[in-house]
Formats: structure tokens, C-alpha cells, sequence
């Protein structure tokens, strides 16, 4: 079989040799050339083919594979890929998700549109073009109000406002383009995550998680982690009801929420694996690593999805990441942590030392971040308990010259 990748998220954490047999398959990786170091080892066969990375991933992957057979498979695990495999799939006629299927979990109006239409709740929302067409009089809610991109990630350019004339006004200093973006409702209410796989239409685990701390205060500024809970049987139909709307049948998920006394409020889902350490704590959990699951299961079928274990209620997980994208310089001085590395509770703790730089960028990379690490097992309440100290406690400050 010849399988093409869109390479982006590094062989370390999707682990490819040990999911794709490479003497028995035509593997063809495509990698920008920022993301070459992380591609899978020179003793692992296979082509490797560098595209330019500054334009449309569809595009230069087209232009650097023309002359080659076309591949049968095209494998994308990250968010930003998935509509450009698409893309690819209806170009080359290649089976999997078409364009037109992924765009409802990658455009937010599209996605919370769809999931009206089947009867579930999600926030009152307008695209930004009509909102800014018919004036906040014609905006169907009152109170607080969310601007944010149709298509962004980790609450990168989301802003929250009053009312919506002032979100419609905050929307003309944007630098996104008016088409590129969406008012909505704010929900008040804690947010959950709830991560899982999914092989032909049915769950193979399913695991939900508190929020401590919400990604819109850590884009501006504040610590960030989450707790597993236990996934009440409402919250894992409400979760399965989502996924068929937006015919999610194969793969990993995750979907966010908002828990309300009239039951959940979505607030959005992603076709793929989640970010920070969804990852590890979900493999903790459950036995099931979703990187890898995902190839498996583009690759080899939903035939044979793997076996997940359930955690018992003193077996949770969870993942903490402090931001360094606000400090305003590349380097950071922490103080007030020295309790918590070696904390009992805590599983791993990845620490910036001064010299070491940190992205300026909004990013949840445990060596691009100030500290990040996991904590358990434990209980839901331990592990909160935890992460509320650790917050209140540490502190991150900028170190040496401030960057533009």
C-alpha cells in the first residue's frame, strides 16, 4: 500500500515505526523544513520529500508528489492538516474524509450549525460579516459575548466582551479578516473535555476531564491544567450524540463543553488528538495511545481497534502548563515551585532553566513553555487540589531582554 504523510507532529509522540510496517508499505512523509528534525529516524524506511513550507499545504504537497503513483492512504494527525489531506484525498481520489466532510470540525459556525440542526444546545452565534451588516440590535442575545476565529486553536485571537456592539466594535481592530471570524454567547458554566477514540462509529474509550483554569485566561496569561473525572453516562451520550452529528465515526476526538444545570453546551470538537498532555494522561488511563491508534486505523481499517482498560476512581490523571507567551522575553526566572517536583503526586515536572528560551508564541510544548508536567494517580479532588496549589503558588517571571 503507498501511504502518504503530512508530517507535521514529531515521530517521538506519534511513534510511526512501531505502527506502520514499513517493509510491507510505500511510506512517503512530506515535511516542511522546520519540521524535518522530528521526522522518523534515517533507519526507518521510507521517502522523505521537503516542500517549501510558505503557501498552501494541498498545494506544495501536490507539487512535490507529481510524478509519483498516488498514494492509497493519506495520513494527517494535526488540526491544521486535516482540511489540506482532505483537499488532497478528492484531488488524487483517494478513500477517507473529503474536504467537504472535514470542514464542519475545522470552521466553528459550520460545526455549532450542524450541531443545532440535530437538536443539541451550543451557544447563540453569527458569523462576523452579518453581524457587522445588520448592528447589534439584530444579535439574538445579550451579556457577554465571544469573538473569536473560525478555524483558530488554543483560543489564539479569542477575546471576550461585554455585550456584542462591543465585540462587533473589537472586531475592526482584528487582524483577522472579518470573513475569517464569528461572535457567539458567552456560557457561563466549569468546561469539560471529554477525549476519546472512536472505531466505525463506536466508542473504544472515552474519557472526560475538568478544566482548571479555562484556554482563553491561559492565551492571556494564566497557568492552565486538567483533571480526569469520571465520564458520567449523560456526558458520554451527550459526547456520542455530538460525534454523529458531525459524523466523527473513525478516529481520535476532542470535544469541549460546558456543563450547565440544564446539561452540557457544546462548544467545539476536533477531528484529531488533544493538545498540552492529553495525550500521556489519556494513555494512563485507558492503555490506548491516540497518535498511534489514529494510524493504525487509517492505515489498517477499524477491523481490530486496540483494547482500552477502565481507571478506576483513584486512577486519574491530569496535566498542568504554564504560559511564557506574555513575559515579553525569551527567557523566564520561576520561583515558588521548589515543593512540587518532587511532590508524590506529581508524575513529571519540565522545567525552563534561565537560560534556556521559551516560545513567544501561544503553545502548550512541555520545552517551549516556562514548566509544564503530569500529576497522578490520584483522585479528582487530590489531583484539583493539587494544581489549584501549584497555581497559586509558582511564579513566572520575565529574564533578561524583552522581545518584540
Amino acid at each position: 500500500m503507498r501511504i502518504l504523510i503530512l508530517h507535521r507532529v514529531p515521530d517521538s509522540f506519534v511513534r510511526y515505526a512501531a505502527n506502520i510496517d514499513h517493509s510491507r508499505h510505500e511510506v512517503t512523509y512530506v515535511s516542511a523544513p522546520d519540521r524535518v528534525v522530528t521526522l522518523p529516524p534515517a533507519d526507518v524506511p521510507g521517502n522523505r520529500i521537503t516542500r517549501p513550507g510558505a503557501g498552501d499545504t494541498a498545494t506544495e504537497v501536490l507539487e512535490v508528489i507529481a510524478g509519483l503513483p498516488a498514494p492509497e492512504v493519506v495520513v494527517a494527525l494535526s488540526e491544521y492538516d486535516l482540511l489540506a489531506a482532505g483537499r488532497l484525498r478528492d484531488v488524487l481520489g483517494v478513500p477517507g474524509p473529503s474536504e467537504r466532510e472535514v470542514l464542519p470540525t475545522r470552521d466553528k459556525v459550520v460545526m455549532k450549525s450542524v450541531v443545532t440542526a440535530a437538536g443539541l444546545r451550543a451557544p447563540r452565534f453569527l458569523p462576523l460579516p452579518e453581524a457587522l451588516r445588520d448592528g447589534s440590535s439584530a444579535v439574538p442575545w445579550t451579556g457577554r459575548t465571544v469573538l473569536k476565529p473560525l478555524a483558530g486553536a488554543s483560543s489564539e485571537g479569542v477575546s471576550t466582551f461585554d455585550t456584542p456592539a462591543q465585540a462587533i466594535d473589537g472586531a475592526l481592530t482584528h487582524p483577522a479578516p472579518a470573513d475569517d471570524l464569528e461572535i457567539e454567547e458567552f456560557v457561563e458554566g466549569p468546561i469539560l473535555h471529554v477525549d476519546g477514540l472512536m472505531a466505525a462509529g463506536a466508542p473504544v474509550a472515552v474519557q472526560a476531564s475538568a478544566y482548571v483554569g479555562t484556554c482563553l485566561d491561559f492565551a492571556q496569561g494564566a497557568p492552565l491544567g486538567s483533571v480526569q473525572i469520571d465520564t458520567d453516562p449523560a456526558v458520554l451520550e451527550w459526547t456520542l450524540r455530538c460525534l454523529k452529528a458531525l459524523d466523527i465515526e473513525n478516529g481520535p476526538f476532542h470535544l469541549e463543553g460546558v456543563s450547565t444545570p440544564d446539561g452540557m453546551v457544546f462548544l467545539e470538537v476536533g477531528a484529531r488528538f488533544g493538545g498540552a498532555d492529553v495525550v500521556d494522561t489519556f494513555e494512563l488511563a485507558t492503555g490506548v495511545r491516540l497518535p498511534s491508534a489514529h494510524v493504525r486505523l487509517l492505515v489498517d481499517g477499524a477491523g481490530d481497534p486496540p483494547v482500552a482498560r477502565v481507571p478506576g476512581p483513584g486512577e486519574r490523571y491530569g496535566w498542568f502548563v504554564f504560559p511564557g507567551h506574555v513575559l515579553g522575553t525569551r527567557h523566564c526566572r520561576i520561583s515558588g515551585h521548589e515543593r512540587f517536583p518532587d511532590h508524590p503526586q506529581v508524575l513529571r515536572w519540565v522545567q525552563r532553566t534561565p537560560e534556556e528560551l521559551i516560545s513567544p508564541s501561544v503553545i502548550y510544548a512541555d520545552h517551549l513553555v516556562p514548566i509544564a508536567g503530569l500529576v497522578g494517580p490520584g483522585t479528582t479532588g487530590q489531583l484539583e487540589g493539587l494544581l489549584t496549589e501549584m497555581f497559586a503558588s509558582v511564579r513566572v517571571e520575565p529574564h533578561g531582554p524583552a522581545v518584540s
